[in-house]
């Protein structure tokens, strides 16, 4: 326990919170200290299907990503695995997708997901509810 007087010489360090999602957090402010992002932008390298942890049994469908970075004129690629929510999808190879944190809990190392709705990725078709996280615009009639 510190004493009163070496509080007020040095006062308290804050503990730095430990980012988990490595692939958001890399950007520069202004007093030159990492901040997390909520977006990424990143290139379709590679889709496929992926059986969930027991006790569930479905085919997830995800896609590698390869993010890249291009800071002080060095590009710098990071490759990670995203989920593709909703029923369906049109993502292929070369796609442009907006990724986000929060990947699919039963999918062990998955732990970003696809932004439906944004650049080639389209929305879940015939939604009605929770259209926001599918990216489905509301019907006119």
């Amino acid at each position: 326990m510190p004493t009163l007087n070496q509080l007020i010489r040095k006062g308290r360090k804050k503990k730095k919170k430990k980012i988990k999602k490595t692939a958001l957090k890399f950007t520069w402010n202004s007093n030159k200290k990492t901040k997390n992002n909520p977006f990424a932008k990143g290139t379709v390298k590679k889709i496929g299907v992926l059986k969930p942890k027991k006790p569930n049994s479905a085919n997830r469908s995800y896609a590698k990503v390869v993010l890249v970075r291009n800071r002080k004129g060095v590009s710098k690629k990071k490759e990670i695995s995203v989920y593709i929510p909703g029923e369906k999808h049109n993502l292929q190879e070369y796609s442009q997708v907006l990724i986000a944190g929060g990947g699919a809990r039963d999918l062990p190392g998955v732990k970003y997901h696809v932004v439906r709705g944004y650049a080639d990725s389209k929305g879940v078709e015939g939604r009605k509810q929770g259209r926001s996280l599918y990216g489905t615009k509301k019907n006119k009639a």
